[in-house]
């Protein structure tokens, strides 16, 4: 299924399901917003990466708009619905000031490997845990998906991208999880070789053996 979106280049990988806040100052996008709440539109948001508009992004609704300022600016909250694939990018929608596109609608498979998301689950408790940011831990619900941790593992944006683009929710885990299997270990690891280096840097009672 495809359709022609309004779109709204960032240089961010918005998931579905994700809330995000955007605050629109261009006139091109502020002429989007109003376009998309006058005929109650949404538009897609796909991700530039490596200085070029990338061929998926996400089709995001807009929530609300929290404020418009007296110069037009806008701070709006959106929501991404679910992932497309650019068919055919247009600098300028017909008409507009703002880019549009013909989107291929991407199916997604949302069947979950319970054990997979077990080990997810404690992989990324030791992965804050490693790092000192027990405090920023938040204790995962028993309905959480591979979209709601995509931003908490560390991942470069160029590698959330290709997480954006595997399709079924199995996949997305084995992928969560080979990633955090490899880190973890290496973050532990760089704790201990820094433990090490502060011990060193400070005087020790030893006692010498005795020959």
């Amino acid at each position: 299924m495809s359709k022609y979106l309004p779109l709204f280049p960032l240089s961010i990988v918005v998931f579905p399901g994700e809330k995000l806040n955007l605050h629109v100052f261009e006139p091109r996008y502020k002429q989007l917003v109003h376009d998309c709440l006058e005929q109650k539109k949404t538009f897609g948001i796909p991700a530039f990466i490596q200085n070029a508009v990338g061929v998926f992004g996400t089709e995001v609704e807009i929530l609300e708009v929290e404020k418009e300022h007296a110069n037009g600016e806008m701070d709006i909250r959106t929501k991404g619905i679910g992932i497309f694939k650019v068919l055919q990018f247009d600098k300028m929608a017909p008409g507009r000031l703002y880019a549009g596109g013909e989107v291929e609608l991407i199916e997604n498979n949302f069947e979950e490997d319970v054990l997979t998301k077990l080990k997810i689950k404690e992989y990324l408790k030791k992965l804050y845990e490693s790092l000192g940011l027990e405090n920023f831990y938040v204790d995962l619900p028993e309905d959480f998906t591979s979209y709601d941790v995509a931003h908490h593992l560390g991942l470069n944006t160029e590698q959330e991208y290709t997480l954006l683009q595997i399709t079924t929710e199995t996949e997305r885990q084995e992928a969560i999880l080979h990633h955090l299997q490899q880190v973890v270990p290496i973050v532990l690891e760089t704790e201990r070789l820094k433990e090490r280096v502060r011990l060193n840097g400070h005087f020790k009672n030893l006692t010498p053996p005795n020959f």
